[in-house]
Order: C-alpha cells, then sequence, then structure tokens
C-alpha cells in the first residue's frame, strides 16, 4: 500500500509539466488526484495517464478533473470547491502550482494589464485557491506552495529576475504568503509549506522565457536601423518560429518583413540572433549550476512529494524550502536606514506625492516627505486617494493637494503632468501605501477584501512607480534608448512593520506578504534600470517599521527622499531601506 493510499490531493495547473509530474507521484502512491486547468485537451489525456497509474498501484486512488479552471478566476475557483463541498470531499494535500510566464520585459515598458494580470494568477489565485481549499480540508491536510529561486530572501540579499518584474513581486509574495497561512491556520491544524525550484527543464523556459528576454535585450540594446519599438513588434512575430524549422523560420521572417518593413533577410538575422542570446541566457544560467544541468520535472515532484510527508511538514511548517542549486551572486540590495548627507536644492521642481494610505500613520509619513520636499526648494503636491478618509487628509491638505482615482493610471498620469508643468519639472515621485489594517486575518477575507489589499500594497504602487518612470523620462517606455543617464527618483514606501513591545506574530506575517512583494520588485527594476537601461533614475524601497516593534520614525523616510534626489543613490546597490532598523 502507498504511503498516501486513502487521501486526496488537489494540484492546481496540473494538465502539464510541473504539475502533472506531480500528480502522478501522487497516484503512484495511493492517492487520489483533483487535476484542473484552463484547457481541456491537456486535462484528459492526463487523466487517462493517471487513471493507468493509480490502477497500477492498486490502492484504490481516483481521479477528478476540472476542466476551464482558471486560478485567476474566482468564480470558478469557488464553484470547484463548492462541488467537492457538496460531494462530501476531503483534500489532504493542496499544490498550489499553477502559473504563466507573464510578460518579459523592463518594467518601464510593461503594461498595467499584463502586470495585475500576472499577479492575479500566481499571487491572488495561490491565495483564493488556498482560502476556498479549507472549506475541504481537515486535521493534519498540507498546503505546499510552488514559488522560484528568484524569489529566495537571505539577509540584505535579494535576488534580482530582469525582465519579471510582476512575477517576482508574485512569487515574493507568496513566499510569504505561505509563512502568513502557518500562522493563521495553527488552530485548524493544517500546515502550510513553500519550496522554490530553480530553472526546470520545460517548454516554457526554452520556447518563451528565454526567447522573450533574449528579444527584450534586443530591443533595449537596438538591432540594425530598426526602432526599439519595430523590434519588438517583429519579435512577436518570429519567436513561434524558434525551433520549428527553417521553413517555419523563414515563413516568419517573410511575415515580419511585410508587417513591419524591412527585408525578410534582415528579420531572419534579427531571428538569429535572438535565438543565440537566449542560448546565451541558458548557458550562463546553468554556469551557475554545480552540475550545470536544470531541474527535471520529476525532481521538482520528488521534493513537493517529500513536503507532503506529515511528520517533516509539521516540522518545517511555515518555512520556505530552497530547491535551487543555483549559486547566484548579487549585490547587495537591502539596507538600515539611508544614509544622511547633503541634498542639493531643488530649484522649485515638484516631488509628486501619491497618497493610497488610510491610516494616520500613513498619511504622517506622506506629510513628512512634504515637509522635506519644500525644506529643499521643491513644491509638494499630494496626490490623495479618494479611498482615503476625509478626516485623515488634513494634514496633507497643507500642502498643494488634489483628491483623485489612483486606481486608473490616467489619472496619475495628468496629475504627474500638471505638477510638472506647474513647476517646470519633476524631481521625484513618491507613492505611500499605509499599514495592512490589524485584525486582518487573510483566511476570513472575501475576494473582494483581498484585491483591496494587492491594490493598495502592490499594484497601486506599481501603478504609480511606472506613471513617474514615464513622466520622468516622456516615450521611455516605447524608447529604451531614451532612460540612458536620464536620472530621477521614485520612491515607494510600504507598509509598516506592527510596532508595539510584542507585536502580534500574526500581524507581522501579514505585513510581510506585501513587503515580501515590494522587495523584488524594487530590487528588479533597479537593475534594469542601472544595468540594461543604463539610467541613473533609481526606484526606492523605504520600509518602516522594526523588528523590534519600534514606532516608525517618519524624518528616516523624508532621509529617503533626501538620498535619492542627492545622487548617492545612483553610485550604490542599496535600494531597499529599513528605515527605523537602527541601534539608538
Amino acid at each position: 500500500m502507498g504511503d498516501l493510499a486513502g487521501k486526496t490531493a488537489l494540484i492546481t495547473g496540473s494538465g502539464t509539466g510541473i504539475g502533472l509530474a506531480i500528480a502522478k507521484g501522487m497516484a503512484g502512491r495511493g492517492a487520489s488526484v483533483v487535476i484542473l486547468g484552463r484547457r481541456r485537451e491537456p486535462l484528459e489525456a492526463a487523466a487517462r495517464d493517471l487513471e493507468a497509474i493509480a490502477a497500477g498501484a492498486g490502492d484504490g486512488g481516483r481521479v477528478r478533473m476540472f476542466p476551464g479552471v482558471d486560478v485567476a478566476d474566482a468564480g470558478a475557483v469557488t464553484a470547484m470547491f463548492g462541488e467537492l463541498e457538496r460531494d462530501g470531499a476531503t483534500v489532504d494535500i493542496l499544490v498550489n502550482n499553477a502559473g504563466v510566464s507573464g510578460p518579459v520585459t523592463c518594467f518601464a515598458n510593461a503594461s498595467e494589464g499584463d502586470f495585475e494580470s500576472a499577479v492575479a494568477i500566481h499571487l491572488t489565485g495561490t491565495f483564493w485557491t488556498s482560502a476556498q481549499a479549507l472549506r475541504v480540508m481537515r486535521k493534519g491536510g498540507i498546503i505546499v506552495t510552488i514559488t522560484t529561486f528568484f524569489a529566495e530572501e537571505r539577509p540584505l540579499e535579494q535576488r534580482p529576475y530582469r525582465f519579471r518584474t510582476p512575477y517576482t513581486a508574485a512569487q515574493g509574495a507568496k513566499n510569504r504568503l505561505a509563512e502568513a497561512l502557518s500562522v493563521e491556520l495553527v488552530d485548524s491544524g493544517i500546515v502550510s509549506v513553500a519550496t522554490n525550484p530553480g530553472p526546470v527543464h520545460s517548454d516554457r523556459i526554452y520556447k518563451t522565457v528565454y526567447p522573450k528576454a533574449a528579444a527584450e535585450f534586443m530591443r533595449v540594446g537596438g538591432f540594425g536601423e530598426m526602432s526599439p519599438r519595430d523590434v519588438e513588434r517583429a519579435c512577436a512575430i518570429l519567436l513561434p518560429a524558434l525551433g520549428e524549422g527553417d521553413e517555419a523560420a523563414a515563413a516568419a521572417a517573410q511575415k515580419a518583413a511585410g508587417e513591419v518593413g524591412g527585408d525578410a533577410a534582415a528579420m531572419s538575422s534579427l531571428l538569429q540572433k535572438v535565438s543565440h542570446v537566449a542560448e546565451k541566457i541558458q548557458k550562463n544560467t546553468a554556469g551557475m549550476i554545480a552540475d550545470g544541468q536544470f531541474l527535471s520535472q520529476d525532481q521538482v515532484a520528488l521534493t513537493v512529494m517529500a513536503l507532503c510527508e506529515p511528520r517533516l511538514a509539521a516540522t518545517i511548517n511555515g518555512k520556505v524550502i530552497p530547491g535551487d542549486r543555483v549559486f547566484y551572486p548579487v549585490r547587495p540590495h537591502v539596507a538600515g536606514p539611508a544614509p544622511r548627507g547633503p541634498c542639493g536644492g531643488l530649484g522649485g521642481k515638484a516631488v509628486v506625492i501619491v497618497v493610497g494610505a488610510a491610516d494616520e500613520g500613513g498619511c504622517a509619513a506622506a506629510a513628512a516627505l512634504g515637509r522635506r520636499a519644500e525644506e529643499r526648494g521643491g513644491k509638494a503636491v499630494m496626490v490623495i486617494d479618494a479611498g482615503v478618509p476625509e478626516g485623515l487628509r488634513t494634514g496633507l491638505e497643507a500642502f498643494h493637494s488634489h483628491v483623485a482615482d489612483t486606481k486608473k493610471a490616467e489619472e496619475i498620469a495628468r496629475w504627474l503632468a500638471a505638477a510638472s508643468s506647474m513647476a517646470g519639472g519633476i524631481a521625484g515621485v513618491a507613492h505611500v501605501t499605509g499599514a495592512v489594517p490589524a485584525g486582518t486575518r487573510l483566511c476570513s477575507l472575501d475576494r473582494e477584501g483581498w484585491d483591496a489589499l494587492v491594490e493598495r500594497f502592490l499594484c497601486g504602487p506599481a501603478r504609480t512607480a511606472r506613471a513617474a518612470m514615464e513622466a520622468m523620462v516622456p516615450g521611455g517606455g516605447a524608447d529604451p534608448r531614451l532612460y540612458r543617464g536620464a536620472g530621477g527618483a521614485v520612491i515607494i514606501v510600504g507598509p509598516p512593520l506592527p510596532s508595539g513591545k510584542r507585536p502580534p506574530r500574526d500581524e507581522v506575517a501579514r505585513a510581510e506578504v506585501f513587503r515580501g512583494a515590494l522587495r523584488p520588485l524594487a530590487a528588479t527594476a533597479n537593475q534594469e534600470l542601472a544595468d540594461v537601461l543604463g539610467s541613473k533614475m533609481r526606484l526606492l524601497l523605504a520600509l518602516p517599521g522594526s523588528a523590534g516593534g519600534a514606532e516608525p520614525d517618519h524624518s528616516r523616510v523624508a532621509d529617503v527622499l533626501d538620498h535619492a534626489l542627492s545622487g548617492g543613490a545612483a553610485a550604490s546597490s542599496e535600494v531597499i531601506f529599513c528605515t527605523d532598523e537602527a541601534r539608538a
């Protein structure tokens, strides 16, 4: 009898790839498996294979299939678990595996829709699937969340993943979400763990991620006389032909020449160059692995199944287990308080502060930034989200201020343009999130409540940052050459850690979900700005509060603004500042 006989495992994204490998491993060890995904055909093929494996195991395991279930679709996920609940089913193991490559481009060039779609699948899909699964899970249940080695964090270290900002931000949050769930589910007897696989042999990485990354290098670096936008358009036509043979490549080159302009020979050369760069990316990544080999899908499945052993899972509850084998050298990105030094005058230029905070502390941090900007000879402009309570706006209305719907990128862009026109330019832009509301038990949230948190603490700051970059380098998204040598400062003031002598562990864990999203966002965006685009612009992240529960000192948040505007930030790899982590 297999060690999983009598148990049921539900694996998201299980029609192909890693998810299918995990499902096969579970079925081979006696478990019944529930598979789901967006496309029916792969699921039907997977179900046939799994039924044969289950029959061979001889433990009575069954296979159940839910086609058309996209984890980003709240209704589909809710309906699936509703059906399982009505049938009296119990899920003993949940594996959060579903994902997509998402956009592979510089943060400055990523569309808002692509960013939010990737977050919806990777982060929100994981949260909502986990929350709904609790309806059919019991004591002894195990939740395993699969993330990425690029989101693994060590003290003072981040692993930027160039061209993959929404992906790595969502994955970083998933790591911290696994920790938060472990704290919240203790009384339920349900364990939550995560694992960070390294590069895995798969069509996604060979046919999508690496070729798209190579195409982005070509868009930024240039190819012949083609404009960056034309390179992008051509690559969108050419990339599907990679690995499909000479005839397909020639047809794609002919089509690209007809739609973009130029001749087919030039397009063939572009495709060959993209292929060469993609192979180089793969080779360089393999060079950071001891044996030079990517993981197989079965190796990832083996790790996941090991984490499903009840005694081991209970021992490591709440931990994120590395599974990458990658020796990835990185610069130090995380520091304590920002260095204090001379900051030149702003000459009347605007510092625009977008206030998404709905709490007193966040508004106080925004006011501190405004005062510092005006002390430096700048013009502070507050763009206050309409959701900020009127009673909290009083201290902000002393500055030049506007109330706006900051969920709309065009609204932010409009006020940035107005501020630039009024003040003769923008020196910097800040976005203040405020604190994660106390008592917000994640597992008890409805979908609207969760989406509001993701908007406020991840998508909202990202929207402001992209709008700020475009405002300070007009047209830079479409033409990355404009970023070279260009300056500017973007600051995100993320949620503080809870204060008090012994901050509740669950409150700390919930704040870390979104701090854990913003850290890789900042690290990745800055790697692109500095190393790819050759820009002096920096996107800095200020994280107030301390592990010891100190009350945030808002003047230290303002120090990050000074540092950003002094020019020192452009020469430093440190882009994330834990503003209150200082000894007295």
